[in-house]
């Protein structure tokens, strides 16, 4: 069981880096096509399907992405069968924002994986800004 929690650590910070990168594919790789989500941009809906995240994929796609860094706090990890996890953590993200220097944000995320076929995929999460 380490080795697949080690895995899915590996998997989900691959999978932060794809988003603070714009690396749609890599992001899309990850995901189950029927993936959904409860985050502040759905506006507190419940959105299914991969279409709503590559519109802010798109948006980025204009120049380089902002230097940033991405660090899960104290992430846990939740084997609910050998088939399925629960990855729960603070997302810390450092960007540096043109004309104002570095920033730090700080996010409550879930994610929801599952093996299929030998192959972990992002089905669903859930993000929130920290109180």
């Amino acid at each position: 069981m380490a080795d697949a929690t080690q895995d899915l650590l590996a998997l989900n910070q691959k999978l932060l880096d794809s988003i603070v990168s714009g690396d749609w594919k890599t992001y899309e790789e990850l995901c189950d096509p029927s993936i959904t989500c409860f985050e502040p941009e759905a506006l507190g809906h419940l959105v299914e399907g991969l279409p709503f995240h590559k519109f802010y994929f798109e948006l980025g796609s204009g120049g380089p992405a902002p230097k940033s860094n991405t660090t899960m706090v104290a992430p846990h990890v939740r084997l609910l069968s050998p088939d399925a996890a629960v990855v729960c953590y603070v997302r810390l993200t450092q960007r540096v924002q043109p004309n104002a220097g570095p920033v730090s944000l700080r996010q409550n995320e879930t994610r929801v994986w599952q093996k299929r076929d030998g192959r972990w995929r992002h089905v669903h999460f859930h993000r929130s800004p920290c109180a």
